[in-house]
């Protein structure tokens, strides 16, 4: 199997739609792809993807490996940029050893994975007997491996492909769930003499919720609810608030439009605002941009004054961020909840918030999400707990584990890091599903994920391929 392989055959899945929930061409592409092959192939009624290959002659007695993979991605896409990821191919460039896509996501996360399972399955070298399987929806709630039935593969050992730094080793990783907000709104006349504003904030460098939730950036829903919770003594009401994306990722962008009694001081205070986060955020988020400008739109009906206020200060209050680090590793995140994106549905009369939390604890996960709750639901919010999915518990003793570590140590003459990962792997599903599933994650060098600007370094891509191909070559 040769990087260049696995390269040309990411290449090829970029032109795939591949949405979570809408993974239908991917899982089409997938069982073609095995078929054209000779490879058995089954699909299950959720739409996980098996792809077997047997074992070589006189490999017939090593164990099962199984490689797995999720087929869907993370669609994001930079404000005003044209492009359909249900039907359009994934624009991107290779620069100084990168391989980037500019306005939207990438999807190496997990498309580099998939690409390196096919690779696999189809270089002639001897193997054990090969089990690749492809999950649906991982990204939106692990749905694929929520619904994995006992039997589906048979292998005891299984090396994740879902991980983002290369010579790390993950042996765990943090459980998870979504806390889902809903408040019904009513829409007044506005107030006498009220003009309106659409306020802005973009420009966020975002990222993923878990593996970048420490790293301090800027959240620009959080970043308009401090604005907005400012201004409600001064008579605010808001018309919509808009922002943020995905769960999983850190909002990047958010709008809401308002109604004031006075636009310029309005939009006098949103500018003195912006030079102070600026300074604020001048390392994490050099990019993030402030405009604030007068709508003339006849007919727009701002929520009620108490309305307004409940939910702006709700926001306001929602926690978002690190809660709690570990006290067995340093360095590494325990519990974390990500104010992730709001919603006004205005034919609809609801405003829509998501957030997400995870921890390694679940008792912490809980206590958490509970907070949440508690939070939005004494400003009359209706709130449910969604999509949970466990943690991964570390196996220092794992055989997979010394059998991975000898192989880096032997192929690249260094020591890599093994690791748990605050980000959620399905590796925790796999294990309630399959006890005593043997298991590791690793990957290529991704940057930037679930965020436009996501980005492959090349070289760690090398390093990758070279050290699952003397994995899986020589295991035993």
């Amino acid at each position: 199997m040769s990087p260049e392989r696995v390269l040309d055959i990411f290449k090829e899945i970029t032109r795939i739609p591949r949405e979570s929930g809408h993974e239908g061409p991917i899982t089409e592409w997938l069982c073609k792809w095995a078929a054209d092959r000779g490879l058995r192939c089954k699909r299950d009624a959720t739409g996980n993807v098996l792809i077997i290959r047997e074992a070589a002659p006189g490999k017939e007695g090593i164990p099962t490996i199984v490689l797995q993979a999720h087929q869907d991605m993370v669609c994001e896409k930079n404000a005003g940029v044209k492009h359909d990821f249900r039907k359009d191919p994934i624009p991107y460039v290779i620069e100084d050893g990168w391989m980037i896509a500019k306005e939207t996501t990438l999807g190496a996360d997990d498309g580099i994975g998939i690409a390196a399972c096919l690779a696999l399955l189809e270089d002639k070298a001897p193997t054990c007997r090969l089990e690749c399987l492809f999950t649906i929806s991982e990204e939106t709630g692990m749905d694929g491996a929520e619904a994995l039935q006992p039997g589906f593969f048979d292998g005891k050992t299984l090396i994740n492909l879902d991980s983002e730094d290369e010579g790390q080793l993950f042996i765990g990783c943090a459980g998870g769930l979504n806390t889902n907000i809903r408040f019904r709104i009513r829409r007044e006349t506005a107030d006498v003499g009220a003009q309106f504003v659409r306020c802005t904030i973009s420009g966020g460098i975002g990222g993923h919720s878990g593996d970048d939730i420490n790293k301090e950036r800027a959240n620009t829903v959080q970043l308009m609810a401090r604005f907005l919770y400012s201004r409600l003594d001064e008579g605010l009401r808001f018309v919509s608030i808009d922002g943020g994306g995905k769960p999983n990722a850190i909002a990047r962008e958010c709008e809401a439009v308002v109604a004031v009694p006075d636009a310029k001081a309005f939009k006098a205070a949103f500018e003195e605002f912006a030079s102070d986060v600026k300074e604020e955020f001048h390392k994490t988020d050099p990019g993030l941009q402030f405009e604030a400008r007068k709508v003339a739109e006849p007919g727009l009906l701002p929520v009620s004054a108490p309305a307004s206020r409940r939910i702006i200060t709700a926001l306001f209050t929602c926690p978002h961020g690190v809660q709690a680090m570990s006290q067995d590793i340093p360095g590494l995140v325990q519990t974390s909840t990500n104010l992730a994106s709001i919603r006004t549905h205005k034919d609809r009369g609801i405003v829509e918030i998501v957030t997400s939390q995870r921890s390694s604890a679940k008792s912490e996960r809980r206590a958490i999400a509970a907070k949440v709750r508690a939070n939005f639901e004494s400003a009359g919010a209706k709130v449910r707990h969604m999509y949970e999915y466990p943690g991964w518990n570390p196996d220092v003793n794992s055989h997979i584990l010394a059998r991975t570590v000898e192989a880096y140590r032997r192929l690249f003459n260094q020591e890599p890091e093994v690791k748990a990962i605050h980000a959620g792997l399905e590796c925790g599903l796999f294990l309630e599903k399959f006890p005593g599933l043997d298991m590791i994650s690793f990957g290529p060098t991704l940057r930037g994920v679930h965020a436009p600007g996501e980005r492959l370094e090349l070289a760690s891509m090398d390093k990758f391929v070279l050290l699952l191909d003397d994995v899986v070559r020589n295991f035993e």
